[in-house]
């Protein structure tokens, strides 16, 4: 980028100012640049976006903070303010940032990237626009009653030039002049210096900028002509036509008296519009039109359990705390532990409300795109307030129009997935992270945030309430409440409803008495016994989705696996296709076997789609949905599957860990959890602790109305101390054993865990260079006092991605990024504080 100059179109001197840039252009590096502003910027803010010298080339860079010192002699000046109406983020968002930067070794500018709507930093152009008079002030200007005197352009360019920009700002690159492109930028700086112009580096929104429609107001003298027609008597002029008649009644009887011109125009044509708008009849006006994401959804569009009823004294504590944490800006945290459907919920309308009497908004979390339109249909029901959704199923336009309303103040109340904790709020007064043990909190591309994690110090910078709802909350969030470093307060019963009958079935006994299928014997006399003429309704869980996990030869053994990952291939039946889970690579569905050539091809295991087929095939009166990733990932149809099992058009919920999170249904009875098991056995030290919280989330779905609730849990290892510890309740002693383990290997809370992964094409240079990076590293925790512990290299679990063969290398102690130097080149990838070491 070559067009810069500054707003006097030549060089300005420097103001003695510094300020920290977030340069767009510096790639994986972990650090801001320093540079001066200049005294015709004098009123930068933090947070605008500029236009800066970055090597040899011009880079967009944000402003950050304000600087003390530079790192070198003569910082360079800031070349241009870019236009953005006014500062991106909030000085909140801003420190937020940074934390994150540093917490997870991200570059400054990729994160904030994250916390802007998606393009909006990637048309970035030189805008000639009309000044605001067209012309300069005399010599005498200053003099009382001095009238400007107008700019006479006698140069046919400049005044072509002018012709060109009355249609409105245009980009520079779609001017044209007769003396080329740098004639045209000696034209554009005269114009400019004369005040005829101006020349602004903008931010172009390309397709995610506002939108605009027109709407059309009943003028006066259209109302008089109206109420004439509706007479006998005659009017002076033209009479109205029948469709104006018609179109003006309309108006009349409208809110203020106006209305989206498309829709008028829909019922009464655009000619008779048109013709109104000449005869100076009505006025026309073009407005923004916000994307609206609930727009179409009503206030209580699947109701929800009465607020009214009085809290329970577990519940009354932890509003009494959540209030007093609000009004002294106490930010640490306070864990809901409690069981499922203990009334997490109410507490948060509560804490909402508090924070809104108190002139803050609030910023709730869940943990999916299926939780989070529940929660919204209860708060907007409860609260009379304006909710803003942030999460990645919506549209560009609808978030970036979400996004702006944040910014801008306009909403009390923002609902989302982990996107949500980067909404550019000015101030929150308390901070919801609702299923606070969920994976999905943890992003999985750069910057790999942990979003509950960030959510706390959120609440920190902000000085807000923090509240840590779950049933099942992540060990180590017990462990900081076990040592006081949490508030926790624990639920211990449902207001509404009893504990569910748990039952565990051995498979390997089933398996022993012929039964084939996926569905034990007695899981299928469950839902035989259902009875949705009554309003029963019953959940199937499983932790994989598609219709068979791996495909056999009986022949050879050999299984159908994915040729990049060299995983197995999971058969859909939509679709009949073979797909990996890892990479997303599909497969036609074989015929014969690809390595002995027989015919005798066998599908194993099962996933939802198979549950689904059975339960259709074995019980014909009972209505079927499912919900998975693969229903997820089509615009709105989780949102359609989850209404319709919540109003009762649906008998049997198939789904994944989906299912188990946030539905509050008191017409559900039955929960079958298939397939109990199928983590434990993973080489992952939360491997037991994700089961555990799995099958208590999924028992949790049956029995919150007033007839009794019954779980099956179908097993192969039903010994198992998550499973039992699920069945039997007994939490404690199953948090305890977890922590044991945590303390004996220095895992959170008891430390902090890095993973660095190198991925290359060939295999023996991959190990090589992982060999030589866990050396390097070693190395270096010894010269830091041996504080932190090198474990590996070894394979990565999926040892081969995408062409690309993996080693993981981890580090483990109270700072494992010290001895990184701030970040890592490639090959390698950096994930600070993951949620899997697989």
């Amino acid at each position: 980028m070559t067009l810069g100059l500054d707003e006097d179109g030549g060089a300005a001197s420097p103001s003695g100012r510094l300020v920290e840039v977030a340069v767009d252009a510096a790639g994986g590096r972990s650090q801001t640049y320093t540079y001066l502003v200049p005294k015709t910027l004098a009123d930068l803010a933090v947070g605008e976006a500029v236009l800066v010298e970055f090597g040899r080339r011009q880079a967009l860079g944000i402003v950050v903070a304000e600087a003390d010192l530079a790192p070198v002699a003569t910082p360079r000046p800031i070349v241009a303010r870019v236009r953005a109406d006014g500062p991106l983020l909030p000085p909140l968002s801003l420190a937020l940032a940074r934390t994150i930067a540093e917490q997870y070794l991200a570059p400054p500018a990729l994160v904030l990237r994250a916390m802007l709507p998606p393009g909006l930093l990637e048309r970035l152009e030189l805008v000639a626009e009309l000044g605001p008079t067209r012309w300069v002030a005399g010599v005498d200007a200053g003099a009382p009653g001095a009238a400007p005197t107008p700019v006479v352009h006698t140069d046919a360019a400049d005044a072509d030039l002018l012709q060109q920009l009355e249609r409105g700002p245009r980009p520079v690159r779609d001017l044209a002049g007769p003396d080329g492109r740098a004639g045209l930028l000696r034209r554009l700086r005269a114009l400019a210096a004369s005040g005829s112009i101006s020349l602004e580096w903008t931010l172009i929104r390309a397709g995610a900028g506002p939108r605009y429609e027109r709407w059309l107001a009943l003028r006066e003298e259209g109302r008089a002509l109206l109420a004439v027609h509706a007479t006998d008597e005659k009017p002076k002029g033209r009479p109205l036509g029948p469709r104006q008649a018609a179109a003006l009644a309309e108006l009349a009887s409208a809110t203020d008296g106006e209305l989206p011109a498309a829709d008028l125009a829909d019922r009464h044509g655009h000619a008779s519009l048109a013709g109104l708008v000449r005869r100076g009849l009505v006025e026309s006006e073009v407005r923004e039109r916000p994307r609206r994401p609930l727009a179409s959804r009503p206030v209580g569009a699947r109701g929800g359990r009465p607020t009214a009823s009085p809290l329970s004294p577990a519940q009354a504590q932890a509003v009494a705390l959540i209030r007093a944490a609000i009004v002294g800006r106490d930010p640490r945290p306070l864990l809901l532990d409690g069981v499922t459907g203990g009334g997490k919920t109410a507490i948060y309308v509560e804490a909402i409300a508090a924070s809104l009497d108190a002139g803050r908004p609030a910023l709730v979390l869940v943990p999916e795109i299926a939780l989070a339109l529940p929660l919204v249909d209860r708060l907007r029901a409860d609260l009379d307030s304006r909710v803003a959704l942030l999460h990645s199923g919506l549209g560009d336009g609808e978030r970036a129009d979400e996004w702006r309303r944040i910014r801008s103040g306009d909403v009390d109340i923002v609902v989302g997935t982990r996107l949500a904790v980067l909404a550019p709020l000015a101030d929150v007064g308390v901070v919801i992270v609702d299923e606070e043990h969920d994976a999905a909190y943890k992003s999985d591309r750069t910057p790999r945030l942990q979003a509950r994690d960030m959510a706390i110090r959120l609440g920190a910078l902000a000085g807000a309430a923090v509240v840590l709802g779950s049933a099942t909350p992540a060990v180590e969030s017990v462990g900081r409440a076990l040592s006081d470093e949490y508030a926790r307060v624990v639920l211990p019963a449902r207001p509404v409803g009893a504990a569910p009958m748990v039952e565990i079935v051995d498979l390997r006994e089933e398996l022993a008495a012929g039964q084939r299928g996926l569905l034990s014997r007695a899981l299928s006399s469950a839902l035989g016994a259902l009875d949705p003429a009554t309003g029963e309704q019953a959940i199937l869980v499983l932790n994989r989705r598609g219709t068979a996990s791996v495909v056999l030869c009986r022949d050879c053994g050999h299984v159908q696996a994915c040729p990049d990952c060299e995983r197995p291939l999971v058969y859909h039946q939509a679709g009949t296709t073979l797909r990996c889970h890892h990479c997303g690579r599909a497969s036609p569905l074989a015929s014969r076997c690809p390595a002995c050539g027989s015919p005798r091809i066998r599908y194993l295991g099962g996933g939802t789609e198979r549950v689904e087929r059975e339960v259709k095939e074995g019980f014909p009166g009972l209505r079927v949905g499912r919900l998975d990733r693969d229903v997820v990932e089509h615009r709105g149809a989780a949102e359609r599957v989850i209404d319709a099992f919540a109003e009762g058009r649906l008998d049997v919920l198939v789904g994944t860990s989906l299912v188990t999170k946030g539905l509050d249904i008191p017409s559900v009875t039955l929960v079958g959890i298939v397939s109990s098991d199928v983590a434990l056995n993973l080489p992952d030290e939360r491997a037991a602790e994700r089961t555990y919280q799995l099958l208590v989330q999924a028992i949790g779905r049956a029995g919150r109305g007033t007839r009794a609730g019954r779980a099956i849990i179908q097993s192969y290892q039903p010994d198992h101390p998550a499973i039992q510890a699920a069945a039997s309740g007994d939490r404690d002693s199953f948090y305890r054993a977890e922590l044991a383990l945590r303390e004996r290997f220095g895992s959170p809370p008891f430390g902090r865990l890095v993973k660095l992964t190198v991925g290359l094409a060939d295999p023996a240079a991959a190990e090589r260079e992982a060999t030589a990076m866990a050396q390097r590293l070693r190395e270096r925790a010894s010269e830091e006092g041996g504080r932190v512990a090198v474990v590996g290299p070894a394979p990565a679990y999926i040892a081969r991605r995408a062409d690309r063969w993996r080693w993981n290398i981890v580090l483990r102690g109270a700072d494992p990024t010290a001895i990184l130097d701030g970040g890592l080149d490639a090959p390698w990838s950096l994930d600070v504080d993951p949620d899997s070491l697989l």
